[in-house]
């Protein structure tokens, strides 16, 4: 059931600008075309869905390289990082001003299970994780996209993280497309 999901005709939420996020982060931005980030993260979710599903188990614990992560780990590290940035999402739209700390995803990944899981849970998690960020965002006024925190020690808006989210995950899913699955199916 993969509902389509789109920004208000009425809402405007427009691409972030430099400014509005540390300039580490347009590694990640700069991938997203267009300025629908709803339907971008919507259309996302059908993507990645379709190249993760019918893999087996081998193909989840496949390493491109030694010490590289599994295909289940880069799928558990999107999982995760994008569950952090839609947490910052949360506090900067309601005014939170306490600034959030950073994380360390080789740390998140070493201790997270996501060897010994199934790669078909770890899809119909990234199906979760990815329908509560679109419920959040989805639900914004125009005010709480341009809302300001800091995170990591830098400053960023509401709608830079959203497009940030898009960003990371499509980075992971070429990754998985050139590396992990090119040439295996």
């Amino acid at each position: 059931m993969l509902e389509e999901v789109t920004a208000s005709p009425a809402l405007a939420i427009g691409r972030p600008q430099p400014g509005e996020y540390a300039p580490y982060y347009d590694r990640y931005i700069s991938l997203i075309q267009g300025d629908d980030i709803l339907g971008t993260l919507d259309e996302q979710r059908r993507k990645t869905v379709l190249l993760l599903s019918g893999r087996g188990e081998a193909e989840g614990d496949f390493r491109y390289a030694p010490e590289k992560w599994s295909a289940k780990e880069v799928l558990g590290h999107v999982n995760d990082t994008e569950r952090i940035f839609a947490y910052r999402a949360l506090r900067i739209a309601r005014a939170d001003a306490t600034p959030m700390e950073g994380f360390e995803q080789d740390d998140y990944v070493r201790n997270g299970p996501f060897a010994q899981r199934r790669l078909a849970d770890l899809i119909e998690d990234y199906i979760a994780v990815r329908r509560a960020t679109l419920s959040l965002l989805r639900n914004l006024d125009e005010a709480a996209w341009m809302r300001r925190g800091v995170a990591n020690k830098n400053e960023i808006t509401v709608r830079a993280l959203a497009y940030t989210i898009a960003g990371h995950e499509l980075h992971h899913r070429r990754i998985l497309e050139e590396k992990y699955f090119g040439g295996r199916g």
